[in-house]
């Protein structure tokens, strides 16, 4: 089987060399071989595997998550029952996520109106809600 460089790794993945490296690094990709001139060559799945991870960080799997995805999908247990945890852990993940978004949006457009109506909240300083913190005599 031909080998390709590191190079033509990453320009088919559509990544740079330096996340090719880092997937090596991370068992992303199985530790690539050295040619006698010290460049790293890897079997051409390498681009397949990139692939696959790109697409599962696209889903919102952490790189761990990844990791752990892929090495399930080699040692052939990854199944959609298998995996289907995985997958919920990332939609909650997300959830939460927009959750903590929309809050924040939410208080950003009530800081704008304040300013269209002059009081700008940004500009103000204000005290802690229970008053002004008491020095611990303890």
């Amino acid at each position: 089987m031909s080998r390709v460089k590191i190079g033509q790794v990453a320009q088919a993945a559509g990544v740079s060399v330096d996340t090719v490296r880092f997937y090596e690094r991370r068992g992303i990709l199985p530790t690539a071989e050295r040619r006698p001139s010290g460049y790293r060559v890897f079997n051409p799945t390498a681009v397949d595997r990139i692939q696959m991870a790109k697409a599962l960080q696209e889903l919102g799997f952490t790189l761990d998550e990844v990791v752990d995805a892929l090495a399930a999908h080699d040692q052939g247990g990854a199944t959609c029952d298998s995996e289907r945890w995985r997958l919920e852990a990332v939609v909650d993940r997300i959830d939460a996520r927009i959750a903590e978004l929309t809050r924040a949006r939410r208080a950003a457009a009530e800081s704008l109106q304040d300013c269209h109506a002059g009081r700008c909240r940004l500009t103000t300083v204000t005290r802690p809600p229970h008053g002004p913190e008491q020095p611990d005599t303890t």
